[in-house]
């Protein structure tokens, strides 16, 4: 392996060694495979590149096109151009991921599920990190400032780690840093020669630079240990830095930056497709209507017309008693329920599950209270993890009549609960207002939409599907007519505000499944979001527009569809339970639909995929090297040519001066250099060191020669081997019009490839290289812009391959039937004669 490749390899190294820093953060180690594999090709691009060669700065722009194609053949395909190129909007995906990766760094607990935005920033990072460890290490050949962007994607993870195994991390990334000094300070010394070698340590061995690369193993032994030791040694501590506030993540409503498990945008999808359910919640309550127990985080208030998001609202003291919440009125039927509550302790939440509307908290820990949404919020980092808590909350009973006689809400409140961006697709507002034709009432109009999503609407629940993203995310669930809870319930508040009726959407969870000692279990499958709509009297009111999730509430009934429903089952049913592969009841779920099996299980039997959807990895390696392909073999021949044109003509740059000098790097350097131009040898009767000077002279003019004649072959003359190569080079001066300089840069070619072959002692001539560039230049310029172009991206002498291949399948083909015979002489008996 040559140097160069060695160094490719060690900057290839380090980089993913680096980058293993980063797999504490997510709970799947596939992007890091997937990262592997495309830095693999952006370092091969370059290698490449490099050898033909070409300047720096298109080596780098070749790896940074192959890099940007990459991404969007794993993370962009549909909005590429032809499935292949990066167009505007594949770049406009880009930002939504990314935007959406930043909002789950900022929202998710270490280790956060592996959704699209975190795959696109972790593999991005990746290549963009290797991109320039590549640059600066091996094509500017400076090994050292490489380490600066090693560092900073070390330090990212770092950072945001929560300190487990962070020195193992750490000697990784410094091992490879070393490795890739090592490799560099190698190659330099190999240039140099024997002055820094030491003794042969075997009779005839020869001396390398083997001293100089033991003692820098030494030294980097010794600086990673001190690297290691300093950290442990009673240090004053550097405290709420910005690698500190980093490590705690940034959330909306969240006090002090508290990091969240579950995100209330994008979360629910990677919860409700976990192959195996977990616990997340265990609680007891003398609620008689389990269905009933919706545990909920948060609001989503702000709708921009692509997302929900919570807003930022003051936060006070949890008080001892819990303010009545907004609205209810006195003459609305509650009941006061005690529910206690255990969290697992890896489930590090931000908010306190509770459910709607709490009266009193009894909880340990830091905790603040907004008003606004009647939430708690973890403070200085407070979370769930472990903790119990007992939460008194009221039962709120309200009849239809009450609902539909609800007076119109407060103006501050529906102002600002029923904006609606103008980037909201009209087909939302034109179809809440089809659906609600006839609808008198607020509450009327409500019911009609949650019975259109979950009864009449024709609507399948499916976890598989994507989330969607942009102003046009609701208006194709609409019209797809599949999707899960997020999809519903972020579809039915947009409408419900586009008539006028305050709404939100609320994220928590379903009611979980009872069990045998009459506890409830609430699972991660159990993520659930659900609208929450406004009606003064009555306050925030929950409604369930999602097939097959929970059950519909009570007070939605009198006004429903009509069609006759299955009574309310008393708990939920989680994924975690036995009959999980069984279809869960739901009142939304009409006996008409059951029996013609319209309702579909609300958790997938089969559902695994948790790495933010994309296909198998595999997949999208294959799609990415047929890309590559078909890149790569139109421009063969250009990139064949450009590395042969190097190779001939760097073989006569160093052509020697005199007769028996040898160029630079010794015989052996130059033989390698053009073997595959040399197909003669001249022996000159001076003794062994004449011979192998006038056999390097000889290829080392032949290479000029033959990029001569090839050069001119490419811009249409085509070489004619049965002329001298004075007439070849009249011929070639003749055809191509050409004057001074050009035309005696050609004779002085061929003046030289004459002397070397019938010379006493051939000697290469110096300058031959220029004069080969004379011609080209001269060429081009007389040249159309179509064989200039054709002369570049399909020379015609790069048909020079197709004939070497088959010379050496027929040379294959020789030497394998002279060994088949040889086989079968030696097996035929000594005494057979043949016949």
């Amino acid at each position: 392996m040559s140097g160069r490749a060695r160094l490719t390899l060690c900057a290839w190294a380090a980089t993913l060694l680096a980058a293993s820093a980063l797999l504490p953060l997510v709970d799947s180690v596939g992007w890091l495979l997937e990262a592997a594999v495309l830095l693999a090709i952006q370092s091969g691009v370059g290698a490449a590149t490099r050898r033909v060669p070409l300047a720096r700065t298109l080596t780098v722009l070749a790896q940074v096109l192959v890099t940007l194609v990459l991404l969007t053949l794993l993370f962009a395909r549909q909005q590429s151009l032809g499935g292949l190129l990066p167009g505007p909007d594949t770049f406009r995906t880009f930002g939504e991921l990314f935007r959406s990766g930043i909002e789950d760094v900022g929202r998710y607990a270490i280790p956060a599920p592996l959704s699209d935005g975190i795959r696109l920033m972790l593999v991005g990072g990746v290549l963009v990190i290797g991109l320039l460890v590549d640059t600066v290490a091996v094509t500017f050949r400076s090994a050292a400032p490489a380490g600066l962007p090693l560092l900073a994607l070390y330090s990212v993870a770092a950072g945001i780690s929560d300190g487990t195994a962070d020195w193992f991390f750490f000697l990784l990334a410094a091992a490879g840093y070393l490795v890739l000094l090592l490799s560099e300070s190698r190659e330099r010394l190999s240039q140099w020669g024997r002055v820094f070698g030491g003794t042969p340590r075997t009779p005839g061995g020869e001396s390398g630079p083997s001293a100089p690369v033991r003692t820098g193993r030494r030294i980097g032994a010794v600086s990673l240990g001190i690297a290691l030791a300093v950290p442990l040694l009673p240090l004053p501590a550097i405290q709420d830095g910005l690698l500190d506030s980093a490590r705690t993540g940034v959330g909306t409503g969240i006090g002090d930056g508290t990091a969240a498990a579950v995100n209330p945008l994008v979360a629910l999808k990677d919860s409700l497709n976990v192959q195996k359910d977990r616990t997340v919640l265990v609680l007891r309550t003398n609620n008689p209507t389990l269905s009933d127990m919706y545990l909920r985080i948060l609001s989503l208030d702000a709708f921009d017309g692509t997302t929900w998001t919570s807003s930022k609202r003051p936060e006070v003291a949890v008080p001892d008693e819990l303010p009545t919440p907004t609205g209810l009125g006195a003459d609305v039927r509650r009941a006061e329920i005690t529910t206690r509550i255990s969290a697992a302790s890896w489930y590090a939440q931000g908010w306190l599950p509770m459910p709607y509307p709490p009266s009193a908290v009894t909880v340990k820990g830091n905790w603040r209270y907004e008003p606004e949404t009647m939430t708690l919020v973890g403070h200085r980092g407070q979370t769930t993890g472990g903790a119990s808590y007992e939460v008194k909350s009221l039962e709120v009973l309200p009849t239809a009549e009450q609902l539909a006689a609800s007076p119109l809400a407060p103006e501050g409140l529906r102002e600002e609960y029923t904006k609606v961006p103008e980037s909201l697709p009209s087909v939302v507002a034109r179809t809440a207002r089809t659906i609600t034709d006839g609808a008198v009432t607020d509450y009327a109009k409500a019911v009609k939409l949650q019975d259109y999503f979950a009864v009449d609407g024709g609507f399948q629940y499916n976890t598989e599907v994507k989330v969607g993203t942009g102003p046009n995310a609701i208006a194709r669930f609409l019209e797809d007519k599949e999707g899960f809870c997020e999809h519903f319930s972020f579809a039915m508040a947009a409408m419900a505000r586009t008539l006028g009726i305050p709404a939100r959407v609320a994220v928590g969870f379903a009611p979980g499944s009872l069990q045998s000692d009459g506890s409830v279990s609430v699972g991660l499958k159990d993520a659930h979001a659900w609208p929450e709509l406004y009606f003064q009297g009555v306050g925030w009111t929950r409604f369930e527009p999602t097939p097959t999730r929970g059950s519909a509430p009570s007070y939605t009934q009198p006004e429903s569809s009509g069609s006759s429903t299955p009574d309310e089952p008393q708990a939920s049913r989680s994924a975690g339970s036995a009959a999980s592969d069984a279809p869960v009841a739901s009142t939304s779920c009409s006996a008409q639909d059951k029996k013609l099996e319209g309702c579909a299980g609300a958790l997938p039997a089969d559902s695994a995929r948790q790495d933010g959807g994309g296909g198998h990895w595999y997949e999208t390696v294959g799609w990415i090297l047929l890309g590559l392909a078909v890149v790569a073999v139109p421009l063969s021949p250009m990139l064949w040519r450009l590395r042969r044109r190097s190779v001939r003509l760097g073989s006569a740059r160093h052509a020697p001066s005199a007769p028996g000098a040898a160029p630079p790097g010794g015989p052996e350097h130059a033989g390698a250099q053009h073997t595959d131009e040399l197909d003669m040898t001249v022996l000159s009767p001076d003794g062994t060191g004449s011979r192998q000077a006038g056999a390097i002279a000889t290829g080392q003019v032949l290479a000029a020669w033959r990029e001569l004649t090839d050069t001119a072959w490419d811009y249409g003359i085509v070489p004619d081997d049965a002329l001298t190569p004075r007439r070849a080079a009249t011929r070639i001066v003749r055809l191509a019009h050409l004057e001074e300089p050009a035309a005696g840069s050609v004779h002085r070619v061929a003046s030289a490839v004459e002397q070397v072959l019938y010379a006493p002692q051939p000697r290469a001539e110096p300058g031959l290289a220029g004069d080969v560039r004379v011609l080209r230049t001269a060429l081009r310029a007389r040249a159309g812009r179509t064989a200039r172009l054709r002369a570049l991206l399909a020379p015609r002498s790069a048909v020079r391959v197709v004939w070497g291949l088959g010379n050496r399948w027929a040379e294959l083909r020789s030497d394998w039937a002279a060994r088949w015979t040889d086989v079968v002489h030696r097996r035929r008996p000594s005494g057979e004669q043949s016949g």
